[in-house]
């Protein structure tokens, strides 16, 4: 290897940079029972010191577990330096949540005693452990959590965006690794000329954003699906199994789903277009969900789900979208984006709903360039100390505006309706109604957007006079009404009027309030027709869900023999 190594090891309490981070449940230590327990998952060896264990970026590394001796934890800083950030003795195990998917470790691993015992555990072991060793699989999930934190706060690890923050692709891109959990840093930037390169074909070379990868690689405006497959942030689902569950969404009902599935022995995969968490991923601050009376943010409560969804052994096909179902009557066939394909016994759809757009000219121009769709910290940073509009009357709007009044100079949240008595939770109306920040514009439209490259000048109309009113705004945040992502069911299932799949009742294959005409393919959350649109219920359903596919697996099996392997068929 080359470098200058930098031998001074921080303390634990400093290993990462993060206010209240936790050293005591980052790096814990195993007891003597716990060890003689891994064992059997795991083989013993001698190392060396200096005995390379794991690399940044490489495949299927495996968890090893401290006997005697050390290993230190490091990684490589810009001047090509090796930079220490733990070693762990005794009693204590590498890794993060990369083990528990198909990520590659973010940072490297080597021995660094004059001997040192290892207990070695591989990934496939460890996935058995973590199912049927509670208070280990609780440890070291709990260990995982916070190495990760710890790590995506470094600007040391992960990935690097070359590129222009306030341009569109850019903030696509860190969009997507912040809501996938996934460490980067921003260099406004060209990436350095001796850099191998690499680009889909069609791709100009030349342009950002550019993402630096681990191995020195730069792939220049790569596809956000190449992205998940690079880094191992999607894993491809084996299109010779059969899963029990394939979920569609990883909102809060596909995540419930996925969950309560997985923990109750069902093979389960979950296919995502974006990230954890939906639409709901994107909320600031979640305050009326149950169990979190300070509220949480959409993002971590998604995370955290994620992350007990892998604990479970839950795969995720992240960055792919379902684009055609073909039901039989053993099994059901997906063909996800790029032509990948998998089979499952059931499917539950819970793709969500997505915002609907404006119809005004100019909006695609100005996506990411001051029109937005979120309201988290990094749009907020965009706000400055201007005035901002919100566009909704639904709890989203709500809490976007209430967030974003803490760092904008002022709020405008405009709804067509006469009010928001009937749309909005009480406790967001009455903070909104004494906020001196936000002002509220009922029957009220946006009827204009213009700026050269980004968005600068906002027109809007009063619908009951028609008198218009034209302001400098650089930020509007778009929250309005819901639209279904069922377009690529193509009539598969029974919809309603506004494209939400229909369930229960009459029409639909069995009793239950979440079973569509076609057997063995249920919907839940906010694309069933007829459901509250709120993340508790959505979380509800898909968790209850479950006990009805319980009952369509049993009944199938008995009167029917399922098949084992998709391709056989």
């Amino acid at each position: 290897m080359k470098g200058v190594v930098i031998k001074t090891l921080p303390d634990p309490q400093t290993a990462f940079d993060v206010p209240s981070f936790r050293p005591e449940m980052a790096f814990p230590y195993l007891t003597e029972d716990m060890i003689r327990c891994i064992r059997s998952y795991g083989s013993e060896a001698d190392y060396e010191n200096g005995t390379q264990i794991s690399a940044a970026g490489q495949r299927e590394v495996d968890m090893f577990v401290v006997l005697t001796g050390s290993i230190e934890v490091y990684t490589v800083n810009d001047r090509n330096e090796f930079e220490a950030i733990i070693e762990l003795g005794p009693l204590q195990f590498t890794g993060e949540l990369n083990l528990l998917n198909d990520q590659p470790p973010l940072v490297s691993a080597r021995t660094s005693a004059a001997h040192s015992r290892l207990l070695r555990v591989s990934r496939r072991n460890l996935r058995q452990l973590m199912r049927a060793e509670g208070d280990i699989a609780n440890l070291i999930t709990q260990a995982f959590i916070w190495r990760r934190i710890g790590l995506v706060s470094q600007t040391k690890t992960g990935v690097i965006i070359f590129g222009n923050e306030a341009e569109a692709e850019t903030l696509q891109l860190q969009h997507f690794f912040s809501r996938n959990g996934y460490p980067y840093r921003l260099v406004q930037d060209q990436p350095p000329p001796a850099a191998p390169s690499t680009a889909p074909s069609g791709r100009d070379h030349e342009a950002l954003p550019a993402i630096g990868v681990s191995d020195g690689r730069v792939l220049y405006r790569p596809t956000i699906a190449r992205l998940a497959d690079e880094l191992g942030i999607t894993q491809i689902p084996d299109a010779s199994t059969i899963y029990d569950v394939a979920v569609l969404g990883a909102g809060p009902g596909g995540l419930a789903a996925a969950v309560y599935a997985a923990s109750e022995g069902l093979s389960t995969v979950v296919v995502e277009s974006i990230a954890p968490g939906g639409q709901a991923g994107t909320s600031s601050n979640i305050e009326n969900y149950l169990g979190f009376p300070t509220g949480i943010s959409g993002q971590r409560l998604a995370h955290r789900a994620w992350v007990q969804s892998l604990k479970f052994g839950v795969r995720f096909a992240m960055a792919r979208e379902a684009i055609a179902l073909e039901p039989a009557p053993s099994f059901h066939r997906l063909t996800l984006a790029e032509d990948i394909r998998l089979c499952g016994r059931s499917v539950i759809i819970a793709t969500g709903a997505r915002y609907r757009k404006l119809q005004v000219q100019n909006l695609e121009k100005f996506e990411n360039q001051g029109v937005y769709y979120a309201a988290t910290a990094m749009e907020a940073a965009f706000c400055g100390n201007n005035e901002v509009i919100v566009v909704g009357g639904g709890n989203s709007a709500g809490q976007a505006a209430l967030f974003l009044s803490h760092r904008a100079a002022h709020v405008y949240l405009m709804i067509r309706g006469k009010s928001l008595d009937q749309t909005m939770s009480q406790y967001l109306l009455s903070r909104i109604e004494t906020s001196p920040r936000i002002s509220v514009l009922t029957e009220t439209e946006i009827v204009n957007l213009a700026g050269d490259s980004r968005l600068n000048e906002v027109t809007w109309m009063d619908r009951r006079n028609g008198v218009q009113t034209c302001k400098r705004i650089e930020s509007v945040f778009l929250m309005i009404g819901a639209e279904p992502n069922t377009e690529w069911l193509n009539g598969l299932v029974n919809l309603d009027g506004k494209g939400f799949v229909k369930t229960g009742g009459t029409a639909a294959f069995e009793l239950t309030p979440y079973a569509t005409n076609v057997p063995g393919i249920y919907a839940v959350g906010d694309v069933r027709s007829g459901s509250v649109k709120r993340v508790a219920s959505a979380v509800g359903e898909g968790s209850v869900v479950i006990s009805d596919v319980h009952r369509y697996l049993d009944e199938r099996a008995g009167s029917l023999a399922f098949p084992t392997c998709c391709t056989a068929l």
